[in-house]
């Protein structure tokens, strides 16, 4: 009979720990507070970007630009999370760009990758190409692309590029870089919105485009 007793005793306790909900590590712990974060990127000196580019003649060009705003980018983050993503400076929460962003770019030709490579002399962008060259900036949110307005170009620049082969200079091509800075105005813009950049010739083919994104 004492063991039956035993028997009954370690049952009821059995029985009475399966009707009792356990503790959730989490309750009591306000939503998003917790959230690990998957992915941190750091804006400090602005947002870089770099894209390649060609033309219909085998010229094949890189543009390098920075998008910045004074000290807007520096200490800025963009935190990923599994439910959402976030930009801080700090512990303030940023969601949308300044009055006003300054993009510099810069665009010189190189080598085109193997698929694209002329056979014979290699062919360097020239002052002619770059103007006949069409710039398009957009403010790109989702899919959609709106134009940006009000954009203003300051101070373009050109700048010979000096041969590796200095000895052999005089009988080289000259190379050129092209340099440029323009101020948009982004005062309400969404930080989850990117500034597109689309080069296009004059028949409308699409030659380059880059995005600043955040």
């Amino acid at each position: 009979m004492q063991v039956v007793r035993y028997k009954l005793i370690a049952l009821t306790l059995l029985l009475f720990l399966l009707t009792v909900p356990a503790a959730s590590p989490q309750q009591g712990k306000p939503n998003g507070k917790h959230e690990k974060a998957k992915n941190v990127w750091s804006y400090d000196g602005g947002v870089f970007f770099e894209t390649d580019g060609s033309l219909p003649n085998s010229v094949c060009f890189r543009i390098e630009g920075r998008m910045s705003s004074g000290d807007f980018f520096n200490g800025l983050k963009r935190i990923d999370t599994d439910q959402a993503t976030i930009f801080q400076r700090g512990t303030q929460t940023v969601t949308k760009f300044p009055d006003s962003v300054t993009v510099s770019l810069s665009i010189h030709d190189q080598p085109c990758p193997d698929g694209l490579r002329q056979v014979g002399t290699h062919p360097y962008l020239t002052q002619k190409m770059i103007d006949n060259l069409r710039l398009g900036i957009y403010w790109k949110h989702g899919v959609d692309l709106h134009a940006a307005k009000g954009v203003k170009e300051v101070g373009p620049r050109v700048d010979r590029v000096p041969p590796y082969a200095t000895s052999l200079a005089a009988d080289l091509p000259a190379r050129y870089e092209w340099s440029y800075r323009f101020v948009v105005p982004s005062a309400g813009v969404s930080l989850m919105d990117s500034l597109a950049f689309v080069f296009s010739t004059p028949d409308g083919r699409i030659a380059a485009r880059v995005a600043a994104r955040l």
